[in-house]
C-alpha cells in the first residue's frame, strides 16, 4: 500500500515524488518504459534554473531521478496500463503488477505532433524543434521555417524573430486558425514571411537541418528550401489516451471503469483541473503538461508537479 503512487516520470512527475517522499509518504513512481518525458529527447536545456551553462536533458532527467530515489521515492520501468478510480483505494496497473495507492497523481505529459515525414525524427536536436523559447538562441542569425498555422506557430514564430535572421511560416492551407490578434502581429512583424497551401514533405541534411522539401497541394510543385533550423507548431498530445472512455480498459468481472472514463477532460482532451491540482476525482490530482495546454515548459511542469504534492500530503492529512 502507498501513500502516493506518481504515474509519469517526466519534470512534473520525479518532482512531486521528490516533495512526497520528502513528507514521509511512501510513493511510487510509474515511470514507464521510455522514462523522463519529453527532455529525454532534448540537448542542451538553458533556460532550466540552477545550470548557467545550461544542461542536457537526459541529464537534468537522470538527476532529478536519483534525486528522487535517494529521498525514498520507488521507481518501476513499466508502462501504466489501466486504473481503478472507482473505489479507494486505488488500483494502479503497470506491466503484469497491480499496486495499491491512497493517492494518485497523474504526470503522464503530453507528446508533441510531429509531422511524420522522412528525415524529421532523425533531427530533432539537430535542427528540428518544437520549443521556440527553448530553443530559438541556438539559432541566431539562421533561417528557419516553422509548420503550423495556428496561434502556436505565430508565438513560434514571433519569439524566433528576436534570433533568426529570417522566420517562414509553412501552412498547408490558405487560411490560418490563428487568432486576427496573433495573426496580425505576425504579419506585421518584417522577418516574418508566409507560403500557404504548402507542406513540408522532407528534412534534408548530413547530421544537421539544411534544407526542406517543400510541395505545393495545389500545382504539387515541388521545391527545396535551404534552412538551419524546423519548428514544428502543429499542436500537442496530451497522454490520457490511456485513460479514455472509448478504450477497452474495462474490468469485465466487477465491470467498474478503468482510466480516463472517470476522469473529466476539457475539449482538447487535456485533464480538466478543479482548484489548482485537483481532479473531478477525490484523491487524483494532476500535474504538468497532461493538464497545461498553455506554458509547456519543463519548469512550469515542475512547478506543477509540487504543486500536487503538496495538494496530495494535505489531503492525506484530513483523510485520517
Amino acid at each position: 500500500m502507498y501513500d502516493v503512487i506518481v504515474i509519469g516520470s517526466g519534470p512534473a512527475g520525479l518532482t512531486a515524488a521528490i516533495y512526497t517522499t520528502r513528507a514521509n509518504l511512501k510513493t511510487l513512481v510509474i515511470a514507464g518504459v521510455k522514462w523522463g518525458g519529453q527532455l529525454m529527447l532534448t540537448t542542451l536545456v538553458e533556460n532550466y534554473p540552477g545550470f548557467p551553462e545550461g544542461i542536457q536533458g537526459p541529464d537534468l532527467m537522470m538527476a532529478m531521478r536519483k534525486q528522487a530515489e535517494h529521498h525514498g521515492a520507488e521507481i518501476v520501468d513499466a508502462d501504466f496500463t489501466s486504473a481503478d478510480f472507482s473505489k479507494r483505494p486505488f488500483s494502479i496497473t503497470a506491466g503484469d503488477k497491480t499496486y495499491e495507492g491512497k493517492s494518485v497523481i497523474i504526470a503522464t505529459g503530453a507528446d508533441t505532433k510531429w509531422l511524420g515525414v522522412p528525415g524529421e525524427k532523425e533531427k530533432i536536436g539537430r535542427g528540428v524543434s518544437s520549443c521556440a523559447p527553448c530553443d530559438a538562441p541556438f539559432f541566431r542569425e539562421k533561417n528557419v521555417v516553422v509548420a503550423g498555422g495556428g496561434d502556436s506557430a505565430m508565438e513560434e514564430a514571433l519569439v524566433l524573430t528576436k534570433f533568426a535572421n529570417s522566420v517562414t511560416v509553412i501552412h498547408r492551407r490558405d487560411e490560418f486558425k490563428a487568432s486576427k490578434i496573433m495573426l496580425d502581429r505576425a504579419r506585421k512583424n518584417p522577418k516574418i514571411k508566409f507560403v500557404t497551401n504548402t507542406e513540408i514533405v522532407e528534412v534534408l541534411g548530413q547530421d544537421k537541418v539544411e534544407k526542406v522539401k517543400l510541395k505545393n497541394n495545389q500545382t504539387n510543385e515541388v521545391t527545396d528550401l535551404p534552412v538551419d533550423g524546423v519548428f514544428v507548431a502543429i499542436g500537442h498530445m496530451p497522454n490520457t489516451l490511456v485513460f479514455s472512455a472509448k478504450g477497452p480498459l474495462r474490468s469485465e468481472a466487477s465491470g467498474s471503469a478503468f482510466g480516463r472514463k472517470d476522469i473529466e477532460l476539457d475539449e482538447q482532451g487535456f485533464i480538466k483541473v478543479h482548484d489548482h491540482t485537483r481532479t473531478n476525482q477525490e484523491g487524483v490530482f494532476v500535474a504538468g503538461d497532461v493538464h497545461d495546454a498553455r506554458y509547456k515548459q519543463a519548469v512550469t511542469a515542475a512547478g506543477f508537479g509540487c504543486m500536487a504534492a503538496l495538494e496530495a500530503e494535505k489531503w492525506l492529512e484530513n483523510q485520517s
